[in-house]
């Protein structure tokens, strides 16, 4: 058997990149500066591809000029406090330390950050942290993916629009390259890399309500779990606080931490200013695990709107302030609601938004798989129990950064490894066979029942009862509708009812390893909240959960976490 038998195309190349977020498309070009072949791949368009594009708030850099006693060290603190402590420090001491000089970098490739009259950035204070983020008016998502584009077409980097990476393949224990589909055309690419950086992001289309983009759906993580990498504390999901309540077909879109930001105040049903309740220092401004819990709990006992949300109100805060700070989420939101955010309250209720879990990784983003290399949302670790507002850009920003590097060097070092013909006809098998199958089960009507169960039994409040529950649909559906999922044969090509049924098993692997996580962990520990053991336990899970396929069942453990530079107060 030989490749091209098998395969429609056959790629070589050095490093690989999975996911051209502004992670991705920084790890290509930094590996690119080491003067070694990349390719770059995106499940979506180029230049609106993954939830990079989306983002309206901005970084975390700590540099003092919103707050003068703002420095790495502080913005450090502030993160591992804010995850409540199950940080791994070493990549938190990373993250801080080096996006001053990443701030410097993104400026000289044409990024223009908003300044205060004397010069000096311009910077907010967003939940839990102090006065840091740094930002791009409430767009700054597009200017990011703008030059981060621009800069990649210069170098000539190679690119693969819509084609998505559905399994990594390994020769002698490393990997060796992944197997690709071309949806414009329905053919199979075999990518022969001597290092992959997986740079997918978020797993959120696991719930039925989520700001994340459709294309999120876990891919990296899954891929990663297959060859034998570990991912750790897959139970902590971040729900923000402030996705659309109204209308219900738009529920879940996100709301922007800007408008808190700038002064708006949350709401129940009286006209309360809740958060008084539950954190009086810091309010509508406390950390974002702290707010969604706020609204649930406010929704739950009563004192929610008509559509099962709360109020969020900036009708106080002066319209010219909103249309400079906030003139693009206003506008959405007008088209989405037809509520103007200036002169009304709108409703809002939490929506799941970010992973903190996810792959393992070193700081210098290498896994315990040779060859495997994360970045950005894939990255599990840096947040802990939960993640601050504008870390997530920062992440992306130096850890796209550092793969890239670290992709490149060990590409440089490492032997070409030839690809097993017979691994990539399986794959193609596996991922083929969903068309045409007989007395098919379409992949959307199983999402949906998936993503109902878990938002439903494993969302922002869980018990041993509703994860289990969860648990027990995720099984039947891996024994009984999984084999059955398909659709109907044709053209293959812009086929997405078929990348859905690819998507479908990754979706099932991620909810599974979210549940069993989750049910694992008996304590409640920032956006991980157990209604049975509602307390904070530092004496029994001041640790990670770990994640693991084993001779391809799914083994959890739990190791302590390195307290390496802060300790919590009772440690």
């Amino acid at each position: 058997m030989k490749l091209y038998e098998v395969a429609d195309d056959v790629v070589e190349t050095d490093v690989l990149v999975a996911g051209a977020g502004a992670a991705g498309l920084l790890a290509g070009i930094k590996a690119d500066d080491l003067n070694v072949d990349v390719a770059i791949c995106s499940k979506g368009l180029f230049r609106k591809s993954g939830a990079t594009v989306m983002s309206t708030g901005g970084m975390e850099v700590a540099v003092g000029h919103g707050d003068p006693t703002d420095n790495p060290d502080v913005h450090f603190k502030d993160t591992v406090v804010g995850g409540e402590y199950i940080n791994d420090q070493r990549l938190v001491e990373v993250l801080t330390k080096e996006a001053v000089e990443r701030l410097v970098d993104l400026e000289r490739m044409g990024i223009v950050f908003e300044r205060q009259e004397d010069g000096k950035l311009f910077q907010f204070a967003p939940g839990g942290a102090h006065a840091r983020v740094v930002i791009l008016g409430d767009l700054a998502g597009s200017h990011y993916m703008v030059a981060l584009n621009r800069e990649v077409m210069k170098r000539n980097i190679r690119m693969f629009e819509e084609v998505m990476i559905t399994n990594l393949l390994m020769s002698g224990g490393a990997v060796s390259g992944a197997v690709g589909l071309d949806i414009k055309r329905g053919e199979l690419i075999a990518f022969k890399a001597k290092a992959v950086v997986l740079a997918t992001g978020g797993a959120g289309q696991i719930y039925r309500y989520t700001s994340n983009p459709v294309q999120n759906t876990g891919d990296g993580r899954a891929m990663a779990y297959r060859v034998g990498a570990e991912l750790i504390d897959m139970e902590m999901v971040q729900f923000h606080p402030t996705g659309l309540a109204y209308p219900p077909e738009r529920r879940g879109t996100l709301v922007t931490e800007a408008v808190r930001m700038v002064g708006a105040y949350l709401l129940n049903n009286k006209g309360e200013r809740f958060m008084s309740r539950y954190d009086p220092q810091r309010m509508e401004l406390s950390k974002r695990d702290v707010v969604a819990r706020a609204i649930c709990t406010e929704v739950r006992e009563g004192r929610g709107t008509e559509w099962g949300g709360v109020y969020l109100d900036a009708s106080h805060i002066p319209e010219d302030v909103i249309e400079r700070r906030l003139g693009v989420t206003r506008r959405k939101i007008m088209f989405l609601t037809g509520l103007d955010l200036a002169k009304e309250p709108i409703h809002v209720y939490p929506t799941c938004h970010y992973f903190m879990g996810g792959v393992r990784a070193e700081p210098d983003c290498s896994t315990k798989v040779p060859g495997l290399f994360v970045a950005g949302e894939e990255m599990g670790g840096v947040h802990g129990a939960n993640r601050l507002g504008g870390n997530s850009i920062t992440t992306l920003i130096v850890f796209g950064w550092r793969a890239g590097i670290s992709a490149a060097k060990y590409a440089k070092a490492a032997n070409s490894k030839p690809l097993n013909p017979r691994d990539v006809a399986m794959e193609r098998e596996r991922i083929f066979g969903f068309l045409g199958r007989r007395d098919f089960i379409h992949p959307s009507k199983v999402r949906r029942e998936l993503q109902e169960t878990m938002w439903n039994n494993v969302g922002i409040v869980r018990t041993e009862d509703s994860i289990n529950g969860a648990l027990r649909v995720v099984e039947r559906m891996k024994a009984l509708e999984l084999p059955k999922v398909g659709v109907p044969d044709g053209s293959r090509r812009y086929r997405m009812d078929w990348v859905e049924a690819i998507e479908f098993e990754n979706l099932l692997t991620i909810s599974e390893m979210v549940s069993r996580a989750a049910l694992f962990r008996k304590e409640s520990r920032g956006a991980h909240t157990r209604d049975d053991y509602p307390r904070k336990d530092n004496g029994n899970w001041l640790v990670h959960t770990v994640v693991k396929n084993v001779e391809g069942q799914m083994r959890i453990w739990s190791e302590p976490v390195e307290l390496i530079k802060l300790k919590p107060p009772s440690a």
